[in-house]
């Protein structure tokens, strides 16, 4: 296989890919002008703890792309289960897809929506190619923790776990796991 063509099927790889159950983030930054600009996004992931750094990756089509390439930071802003109406809204295209939408200025002017699980704020670290998608990097600044279930994504479906299943999986759920793995 040489690079840039496939022998994978597109749509069975983004049906594989659907499966995978993901949290669901809106990702807002500023224009050159100083405009708010953000883009649903379910694929963000932590990086690293020290420096703290989490990646999101952008579609070089979309329009965010241009305006996350050449922002000074971005804000993660993870959607609580209530919240899938924010999902779509900043999914679709929109003249304004902050009309509405109750936010205040974090970092470098860059809109934090109210009411979220958290909010991680961004200086752009890097960018890196990934195909048909950038990576941008973000160098975590700055962290604010809400309270609430989270709003989950799976096949094309939003969805949240039910509030006794979500209450016994933070009684009795070993949280220590994952710092301690030695790996």
């Amino acid at each position: 296989m040489t690079q840039g063509t496939t022998s994978i099927d597109s749509v069975l790889l983004r049906r594989a890919l659907g499966r995978f159950t993901t949290g669901v983030t809106v990702i807002t930054t500023v224009g050159p002008e100083g405009a708010p600009a953000g883009c649903t996004a379910s694929a963000f992931s932590a990086l690293s703890l020290d420096p703290p750094l989490v990646l999101v990756c952008m579609g070089k089509q979309r329009r965010m792309h241009d305006t996350l390439s050449s922002a000074p930071g971005y804000a993660v802003n993870i959607l609580a289960s209530h919240q899938s109406f924010l999902a779509t809204k900043f999914a679709r295209p929109a003249a304004d897809r902050f009309a509405g939408v109750s936010c205040s200025p974090g970092r470098h002017g860059i809109p934090l929506i109210s009411g979220v699980l958290a909010h991680l704020q961004c200086d752009r670290h890097s960018q890196l190619d990934g195909g048909d998608h950038s990576i941008v990097l973000g160098h975590v600044r700055d962290i604010h923790l809400g309270e609430g279930k989270p709003l989950l994504y799976s096949e094309g479906t939003f969805f949240s776990l039910p509030d006794e299943d979500w209450e016994r999986s933070q009684t009795s759920a070993r949280h220590e796991w994952l710092l301690s793995a030695p790996w």
